[in-house]
Protein backbone atom coordinates (compact mmCIF):
# COMPACT_ATOMS: atom_id res chain seq x y z
CA UNK A 1 0.00 0.00 0.00
CA UNK A 2 2.80 2.61 1.00
CA UNK A 3 4.33 1.99 -2.75
CA UNK A 4 1.51 3.95 -4.43
CA UNK A 5 1.13 7.16 -1.49
CA UNK A 6 4.39 8.52 -3.97
CA UNK A 7 2.65 8.80 -7.52
CA UNK A 8 0.02 11.10 -6.65
CA UNK A 9 1.62 15.18 -5.33
CA UNK A 10 1.16 16.07 -2.15
CA UNK A 11 -0.88 19.17 -1.08
CA UNK A 12 0.23 22.11 0.98
CA UNK A 13 -1.70 24.82 2.46
CA UNK A 14 -0.27 27.98 2.55
CA UNK A 15 -1.50 30.05 4.82
CA UNK A 16 -0.03 33.62 4.64
CA UNK A 17 -2.02 37.20 4.51
CA UNK A 18 0.37 38.70 1.84
CA UNK A 19 -0.72 37.73 -1.70
CA UNK A 20 2.64 38.13 -3.13
CA UNK A 21 4.12 36.32 -0.58
CA UNK A 22 1.66 33.88 -1.07
CA UNK A 23 2.09 33.72 -4.88
CA UNK A 24 5.53 32.94 -4.57
CA UNK A 25 5.69 30.45 -2.40
CA UNK A 26 3.09 29.09 -4.58
CA UNK A 27 4.67 29.44 -8.04
CA UNK A 28 7.62 27.84 -6.83
CA UNK A 29 5.74 24.94 -4.73
CA UNK A 30 4.35 24.10 -7.87
CA UNK A 31 7.32 23.61 -9.57
CA UNK A 32 8.58 21.30 -7.18
CA UNK A 33 5.72 19.18 -7.97
CA UNK A 34 3.01 19.76 -5.39
CA UNK A 35 -0.22 20.90 -4.96
CA UNK A 36 -1.16 24.13 -3.37
CA UNK A 37 -4.08 25.74 -1.50
CA UNK A 38 -3.93 29.22 -0.35
CA UNK A 39 -5.51 30.52 2.87
CA UNK A 40 -5.25 34.71 3.12
CA UNK A 41 -6.64 34.70 6.41
CA UNK A 42 -6.96 32.42 9.47
CA UNK A 43 -10.80 31.55 9.74
CA UNK A 44 -11.12 28.51 7.83
CA UNK A 45 -8.42 26.91 7.98
CA UNK A 46 -9.05 24.27 10.66
CA UNK A 47 -12.11 23.34 8.78
CA UNK A 48 -10.32 23.12 5.43
CA UNK A 49 -7.94 20.38 7.11
CA UNK A 50 -10.58 18.49 8.50
CA UNK A 51 -12.53 18.62 5.40
CA UNK A 52 -9.60 18.17 2.51
CA UNK A 53 -6.75 16.21 2.34
CA UNK A 54 -3.55 18.19 2.75
CA UNK A 55 0.19 16.46 3.55
CA UNK A 56 1.58 20.11 4.78
CA UNK A 57 0.87 23.62 6.06
CA UNK A 58 3.16 26.50 5.76
CA UNK A 59 1.52 29.10 8.44
CA UNK A 60 2.49 32.71 9.00
CA UNK A 61 2.52 33.80 12.40
CA UNK A 62 0.63 36.73 11.96
CA UNK A 63 -3.23 36.88 10.34
CA UNK A 64 -6.03 38.47 10.15
CA UNK A 65 -9.27 36.83 12.08
CA UNK A 66 -7.00 34.12 13.98
CA UNK A 67 -2.99 33.99 14.19
CA UNK A 68 -1.19 31.16 13.42
CA UNK A 69 -0.37 30.30 16.85
CA UNK A 70 -4.20 29.55 18.13
CA UNK A 71 -4.35 27.89 14.62
CA UNK A 72 -1.11 25.56 15.38
CA UNK A 73 -2.30 24.82 18.82
CA UNK A 74 -6.47 23.64 17.70
CA UNK A 75 -4.14 21.61 14.86
CA UNK A 76 -2.10 20.06 17.57
CA UNK A 77 -5.30 18.85 19.53
CA UNK A 78 -6.33 16.00 16.57
CA UNK A 79 -3.58 16.03 14.04
CA UNK A 80 0.33 15.46 13.79
CA UNK A 81 0.01 17.23 9.93
CA UNK A 82 3.69 18.91 9.65
CA UNK A 83 4.18 22.71 10.02
CA UNK A 84 6.30 25.20 9.11
CA UNK A 85 5.85 28.54 10.23
CA UNK A 86 6.36 32.01 8.84
CA UNK A 87 7.39 34.82 11.31
CA UNK A 88 8.76 38.47 10.20
CA UNK A 89 10.66 38.16 13.63
CA UNK A 90 13.87 36.07 14.36
CA UNK A 91 13.75 37.10 18.15
CA UNK A 92 10.11 35.45 18.10
CA UNK A 93 11.27 31.86 17.02
CA UNK A 94 13.53 31.38 20.58
CA UNK A 95 10.38 32.77 22.38
CA UNK A 96 7.95 30.03 19.87
CA UNK A 97 10.48 27.28 20.36
CA UNK A 98 9.85 28.06 23.93
CA UNK A 99 5.82 27.84 23.86
CA UNK A 100 6.46 24.35 21.80
CA UNK A 101 3.21 25.09 20.01
CA UNK A 102 3.85 21.92 17.41
CA UNK A 103 4.93 23.51 14.86
CA UNK A 104 7.69 21.30 13.03
CA UNK A 105 9.84 24.57 12.12
CA UNK A 106 10.48 28.28 11.61
CA UNK A 107 11.61 30.12 9.10
CA UNK A 108 11.98 34.22 9.21
CA UNK A 109 10.61 36.78 6.45
CA UNK A 110 12.53 37.74 4.48
CA UNK A 111 13.40 34.70 3.30
CA UNK A 112 14.00 32.89 -0.23
CA UNK A 113 11.40 30.62 -1.66
CA UNK A 114 13.75 28.34 -2.08
CA UNK A 115 14.70 27.97 1.04
CA UNK A 116 10.98 27.06 2.19
CA UNK A 117 10.51 24.40 -0.84
CA UNK A 118 14.03 22.91 1.10
CA UNK A 119 12.58 22.79 4.32
CA UNK A 120 9.66 21.58 3.38
CA UNK A 121 11.19 18.70 1.50
CA UNK A 122 13.08 17.71 4.57
CA UNK A 123 10.46 17.76 7.17
CA UNK A 124 8.63 15.82 4.85
CA UNK A 125 11.19 13.39 4.54
CA UNK A 126 11.90 13.00 8.24
CA UNK A 127 8.49 12.57 9.17
CA UNK A 128 8.11 9.79 6.37
CA UNK A 129 11.14 8.61 8.10
CA UNK A 130 9.50 8.53 11.64
CA UNK A 131 6.68 7.03 10.33
CA UNK A 132 8.49 4.23 8.78
CA UNK A 133 7.77 1.79 5.77
CA UNK A 134 7.92 -1.43 7.65
CA UNK A 135 4.55 -2.72 9.22
CA UNK A 136 6.08 -1.53 12.78
CA UNK A 137 3.81 1.29 13.02
CA UNK A 138 3.09 0.31 16.75
CA UNK A 139 5.97 0.18 19.02
CA UNK A 140 5.87 -1.62 22.82
CA UNK A 141 8.09 -1.57 25.79
CA UNK A 142 6.71 -2.58 28.75
CA UNK A 143 3.71 -0.63 29.83
CA UNK A 144 4.58 1.79 27.39
CA UNK A 145 3.44 1.54 24.08
CA UNK A 146 3.10 3.86 20.94
CA UNK A 147 1.52 4.09 17.33
CA UNK A 148 3.34 6.22 14.88
CA UNK A 149 0.93 6.51 12.29
CA UNK A 150 -1.66 7.81 14.70
CA UNK A 151 0.99 9.64 16.99
CA UNK A 152 -0.47 8.28 20.12
CA UNK A 153 1.22 7.16 23.26
CA UNK A 154 0.00 5.06 26.13
CA UNK A 155 1.24 4.25 29.35
CA UNK A 156 -0.79 1.74 30.87
CA UNK A 157 -3.67 1.80 28.55
CA UNK A 158 -4.10 5.89 28.72
CA UNK A 159 -3.44 7.95 26.64
CA UNK A 160 -0.95 10.66 26.82
CA UNK A 161 -0.68 13.68 25.46
CA UNK A 162 2.79 14.92 23.38
CA UNK A 163 3.80 17.32 21.60
CA UNK A 164 5.71 16.51 17.85
CA UNK A 165 9.01 16.92 19.46
CA UNK A 166 8.18 15.07 23.03
CA UNK A 167 6.57 12.21 20.20
CA UNK A 168 9.81 11.97 17.90
CA UNK A 169 11.95 11.61 20.89
CA UNK A 170 10.09 8.75 22.55
CA UNK A 171 9.84 7.14 19.30
CA UNK A 172 13.95 7.36 18.73
CA UNK A 173 14.72 6.04 22.38
CA UNK A 174 11.83 3.48 22.32
CA UNK A 175 13.27 1.43 19.08
CA UNK A 176 16.54 0.84 20.26
CA UNK A 177 16.04 0.62 24.19
CA UNK A 178 19.14 0.31 26.57
CA UNK A 179 20.96 2.01 24.10
CA UNK A 180 21.49 5.86 25.35
CA UNK A 181 21.42 9.04 22.86
CA UNK A 182 23.50 11.43 22.92
CA UNK A 183 21.79 15.04 23.02
CA UNK A 184 23.46 15.78 19.54
CA UNK A 185 21.62 12.76 17.84
CA UNK A 186 18.51 13.39 19.48
CA UNK A 187 18.61 16.89 18.44
CA UNK A 188 18.76 16.40 14.75
CA UNK A 189 16.18 13.89 14.91
CA UNK A 190 14.36 16.10 16.65
CA UNK A 191 14.87 19.59 14.79
CA UNK A 192 15.64 19.87 10.66
CA UNK A 193 18.60 21.91 11.65
CA UNK A 194 19.87 22.94 14.92
CA UNK A 195 20.17 27.00 14.23
CA UNK A 196 18.71 27.41 17.12
CA UNK A 197 18.65 24.82 19.60
CA UNK A 198 20.88 24.32 22.19
CA UNK A 199 21.12 20.81 24.07
CA UNK A 200 19.08 22.76 27.00
CA UNK A 201 16.43 22.36 25.17
CA UNK A 202 16.53 18.91 24.65
CA UNK A 203 16.60 18.50 28.38
CA UNK A 204 13.77 20.85 29.30
CA UNK A 205 11.45 18.56 26.12
CA UNK A 206 12.85 15.20 28.22
CA UNK A 207 11.67 16.65 31.19
CA UNK A 208 8.52 17.55 30.35
CA UNK A 209 8.09 13.92 28.92
CA UNK A 210 9.19 12.21 31.77
CA UNK A 211 7.24 14.15 33.49
CA UNK A 212 3.99 13.25 31.58
CA UNK A 213 5.13 9.49 31.54
CA UNK A 214 5.56 9.07 35.16
CA UNK A 215 2.12 11.10 36.03
CA UNK A 216 0.56 8.55 33.77
CA UNK A 217 1.78 5.48 35.63
CA UNK A 218 3.19 4.24 38.92
CA UNK A 219 5.33 1.87 37.15
CA UNK A 220 9.10 2.24 37.35
CA UNK A 221 10.54 5.35 35.52
CA UNK A 222 11.47 4.73 31.88
CA UNK A 223 13.62 7.42 30.72
CA UNK A 224 16.65 7.96 32.28
CA UNK A 225 19.52 10.39 31.92
CA UNK A 226 23.01 9.53 31.54
CA UNK A 227 25.16 12.18 32.98
CA UNK A 228 27.35 13.93 30.50
CA UNK A 229 26.02 11.61 27.58
CA UNK A 230 22.07 11.42 26.97
CA UNK A 231 19.41 9.61 27.42
CA UNK A 232 17.97 5.70 26.68
CA UNK A 233 14.70 4.05 27.64
CA UNK A 234 15.61 1.32 29.77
Amino acid sequence: MSGHVHQQPLTILVVEDEPKIAQILVDFLTLEGFNTLVQHDGRDVIETIKSQQIDFMILDLMLPYKDGLTICRELRQFSMLPVLMLTARVDEIDRLMGLDIGADDYVCKPFSAREVVARVKTILRRVENTHGSQSEQVIRYKHLQINIERFKCQVDQQDVELTPVEFRLLHTLLKRPGVVHSRDSLMQVCYVDDRIVSSRTIDSHVKNLRHKLTQASQQKELLHSIYGVGYKVE
